[in-house]
């Protein structure tokens, strides 16, 4: 996933993005039309289409809706398209929170705040897939309530990235122990909630960089760093230049119109724990 915003479509109005597309409504109607097949979309439901899938989403009335290009990286177990979820929005309102409190641009590629992001909406499409399938749904702490309580946590952080975030106070925020968030936060993201805080302030940070009448210093504060030194020490661990030069940069200012045209995930450079290459045996990898 490279791209995920949330737009107001007037009556009749056409949503058109190229390659693979996921909608939530959260408000109004949409109608999805596909080869032979017609269906409302309704306020809590969500939709899944593949980049192969020929389909028309129309706004029926002044509707609110969320969408990003998710896509599966790994097809082992190929998801219906469209696959249409009705009350996804009532199953998972942590990750409503989430996504309708932080947008989403991946300028130049895919980090691991959109990697993370991806996974955990691709967990919460198959926590309601696999029940219609399996003929029941058993909570063993990988289904919605724990995928939910993670994007909790998450979206907090992005709306207050500033906030000076410990392990205790996000575990606090859902009445985990620490041990339990982190082992979640695994499961869900591949990453540990202090290193998704660590993404979120990134992520934040670029966002503010593009504007050029805010100091460095301004976000650094602004993104929770005590001092300009130890945010730009950071950010320079993260992509290999200072935040100055990173705004300095061509590509970095680049805003991205559309989404980009789809391509695989480049490979890691860093090397990562033996936790954080740990995922869930029955997940499907989304992008």
């Amino acid at each position: 996933m490279t791209a995920l915003r949330r737009e107001q479509l007037s009556a009749d109005a056409s949503l058109v993005r190229p390659g693979a597309l996921w909608v939530l409504v959260l408000s109004g109607a949409v109608t999805l039309e596909t080869a032979g097949d017609r269906r409302t979309i309704l306020p809590g439901d969500a939709v899944l289409l593949d980049a192969r899938t020929a389909h028309r989403l129309t706004a029926d009335v002044e509707t609110d809706v969320v969408h990003g290009d998710l896509r599966q990286a790994v097809p082992s177990m190929p998801l219906p398209s469209p696959l249409v979820q009705r009350g996804f929005g009532e199953e998972h309102r942590g990750i409503v929170a989430l996504v309708t409190t932080c947008p989403l641009s991946v300028e130049c590629k895919v980090d691991l705040f959109a990697a993370a992001y991806a996974s955990l909406l691709g967990t919460a499409i198959l926590s309601i897939w696999h029940p219609a399938e399996d003929g029941g749904r058993a909570d063993d702490g990988r289904g919605p309530a724990g995928d939910a309580q993670v994007a909790e946590v998450v979206a907090a952080l992005a709306a207050e990235p500033g906030e000076p975030w410990t392990l205790d106070r996000m575990a606090g925020l859902v009445h985990l122990s620490r041990s339990a968030l982190t082992e979640r936060f695994r499961r869900a993201t591949g990453h540990s909630p202090m290193r998704m805080l660590r993404e979120v302030r990134m992520n934040r940070a670029r966002t503010l960089l593009t504007k050029q009448c805010l100091a460095v210093t301004h976000v650094a504060f602004e993104v929770g760093y005590g001092s300009v030194a130890a945010f730009s020490r950071a950010f320079a661990a993260d992509h290999g230049l200072s935040p100055l030069a990173w705004r300095t940069a061509p590509a970095s200012r680049a805003s991205v119109a559309g989404y980009p045209q789809e391509r695989p995930a480049e490979p890691r450079r860093h090397r990562r724990s033996r936790a954080d290459q740990q995922q869930r045996p029955d997940a499907v990898p989304v992008q």
